[in-house]
């Protein structure tokens, strides 16, 4: 008897495919949140909204290219968006960076207060962890994908990156490209890698290519913030813009200039595609899913 939470699934144009993602996370977040006032699950449900949910995404295309249902995977999508959201929700406040703005809105901080946006990043990062176990896998697959997550959100993932971050901010010597590179791995990288292993970890199948895909992808995406942080415009990008440059902040941009970072961002692109080779067509959205990460404006 066929396993009804492993069957071929039709590929989705990427824009499609990123809209539906964020469907998807948002609809099972406010399920989850649904019955509940106060300014925090509103605010909770306010910081998950309005993005890319390119992690989203990626977790539910992963699946579809190891043929699991995508209901089978909407919790792990649900999931990495929650933890992303609350790792900006802390990040814009005042004792980190400091923004008044994330995705073109108001940062929680400002739309309510700082206790309000504390709590409402704590709740995203719990409800993360009950989205995650709704995840429809065998036992031995789900506990893989927690053990990950936690790993990923942890000191030696986004948190430890992050620490790292605001601890370059005062060194007295900048960070060289090995150690910029290893910082943004945690900080950004993780949780991208994370995303991109969804699909292989609840089949129990082959993780490499995919690995070396959410890696060189990763990298990537925090090349394009590098460069958008000195090209962007504040109205486009939906935050404030050329914060790391006034900081004097060792970022891909000021250590391989301009062009030497686009540059590099495109030669990443190619290594994640080329990694998506023993998929053939099928991966044609996440080839095209790398390619966004260097285009995009926002």
């Amino acid at each position: 008897m066929a396993d009804p939470q492993r069957r071929p699934l039709a590929r989705l144009p990427l824009n499609d495919a990123l809209a539906h993602a964020a469907k998807v996370a948002q609809a099972r977040v406010g399920f989850a949140l649904s019955g509940l006032s106060g300014d925090v699950p509103a605010a909770m449900l306010y910081a998950v909204s309005g993005g890319k949910a390119l992690r989203a995404f990626l977790a539910l295309e992963t699946a579809r290219l190891h043929h699991i249902n995508p209901v089978a995977a909407a919790g792990a999508a649900a999931a990495i968006e929650c933890l992303h959201a609350y790792s900006l929700v802390h990040d814009d406040m005042p004792c980190m960076d400091n923004d008044d703005l994330r995705r073109g809105q108001p940062t929680v901080h400002r739309k309510w207060d700082e206790a309000t946006a504390v709590l409402a990043g704590d709740g995203l990062q719990a409800l993360a962890f009950e989205l995650l176990v709704q995840a429809e896998c065998s036992p031995r697959a789900k506990m893989n994908l927690v053990m990950s997550f936690a790993h990923a959100a942890g000191v030696r993932g986004m948190v430890g990156g992050q620490a790292a971050d605001i601890a370059a901010e005062s060194a007295d010597v900048p960070l060289d490209l090995d150690q910029i590179t290893a910082l943004q791995a945690g900080k950004t990288g993780a949780l991208i890698s994370w995303s991109a292993l969804v699909g292989p970890r609840m089949a129990e199948e082959e993780r490499e290519p995919l690995s070396h895909y959410g890696r060189a992808l990763g990298l990537a995406f925090q090349i394009a913030d590098d460069v958008l942080d000195v090209t962007g415009d504040a109205a486009v990008v939906g935050k404030a813009v050329g914060k790391d440059q006034a900081a004097g902040k060792a970022t891909f941009v000021s250590l391989l200039g301009l062009d030497g970072a686009k540059s590099r961002a495109a030669e990443l692109v190619d290594e994640a595609c080329d990694a998506l080779s023993p998929y053939g067509d099928d991966a044609e959205t996440l080839k095209e899913a790398a390619r966004f990460v260097i285009a995009r404006t926002h």
